[in-house]
């Protein structure tokens, strides 16, 4: 292993462990690109810890869309991620429009408008976590991905309004608010109550309307999950810890807006196994 793929390999490790054991699930020489599509995502997801104001952000962000629309065969860009990134692109094909997009939809990360509406929100997941999904679905079979790319939609929006879910207490802090407009109205409250007030009811429903939503699109995908070939498996495979998040949240929906949802590191390598020897 190169010194540039051991870097991207621990980005991702470090960053986003769900997605790190899921490549290593994958073919050993589709692995490297699957890490790079997850450390750009890394790269991506951590421009607004890194940053006070929004514009720094959006800057960064136009850089990796010149990097990826510009991109020149053998060109390094003295960047480790954009290089692996690009060298993934340009093997497998991938279509510059779905980066495009996802780096477009992440422009909302860096500001503190609430999200609009849930309409909104599965727009932004789908092209956040569902592209990325999809993409790795390319990576490991690009003749089977496109009949999957549906499924992908609801496996991404399951995946990223858990994770949303489980970041509560980040979002709240920053004064970010990812729940909808529309779910907090229905719950009996709005986004600047969510963000500033304490554990209430009306939070907690606004919790449970998010797990509902989440755990929706998770049967959508598991309804369909028995189609998925073995060669995309791994891609659909960080999945696979989301029932037990989201289970751990349904049992303290008031915790999560205060501390961080998680699992033992045992239970979330054993759904992965699990999944990645038996599927869904």
């Amino acid at each position: 292993m190169t010194d540039e793929a051991k870097l991207v390999a621990e980005q991702v490790r470090a960053a986003d462990h769900d997605r790190y054991l899921s490549a290593l699930y994958a073919p050993q020489g589709k692995r490297g690109a699957l890490l790079s599509l997850y450390a750009f995502d890394a790269e991506i997801v951590g421009i607004r810890g890194r940053i006070r104001e929004a514009l720094p952000g959006e800057v960064r962000l136009q850089w990796w869309r010149d990097t990826i629309a510009n991109r020149r065969a053998g060109e390094a860009t003295g960047h480790p991620v954009a290089d692996a990134l690009l060298r993934t692109i340009a093997e497998y094909d991938l279509p510059e429009r779905a980066f495009d997009n996802y780096l477009e939809a992440r422009i909302f990360d860096l500001y503190d408008d609430p999200m609009p509406s849930r309409t909104d929100l599965e727009g932004y997941c789908g092209e956040t976590s569902g592209a990325l999904i999809q993409l790795a679905a390319m990576v490991l079979d690009a003749q089977a991905a496109p009949d999957f790319a549906a499924l992908a939609g609801h496996a991404g929006c399951a995946q990223a309004i858990t994770g949303l879910l489980r970041r509560l207490p980040v979002h709240r802090a920053r004064g970010q608010c990812y729940v909808p407009r529309d779910i907090l109205a229905a719950a009996g409250t709005t986004p600047e109550e969510f963000i500033t007030t304490g554990a209430n009811e009306s939070a907690e429903r606004a919790v449970l309307a998010m797990i509902a939503l989440a755990q929706d699109h998770l049967s959508a995908f598991v309804a369909g999950a028995t189609q998925v070939p073995q060669t995309l498996r791994p891609a659909f495979l960080p999945l696979a810890p989301v029932p037990a998040y989201l289970a751990v949240l349904v049992r303290s929906p008031r915790a999560a807006l205060a501390q961080p949802a998680d699992i033992p590191g045992w239970k979330r390598h054993w759904r992965l196994f699990n999944t990645a020897s038996k599927g869904w």
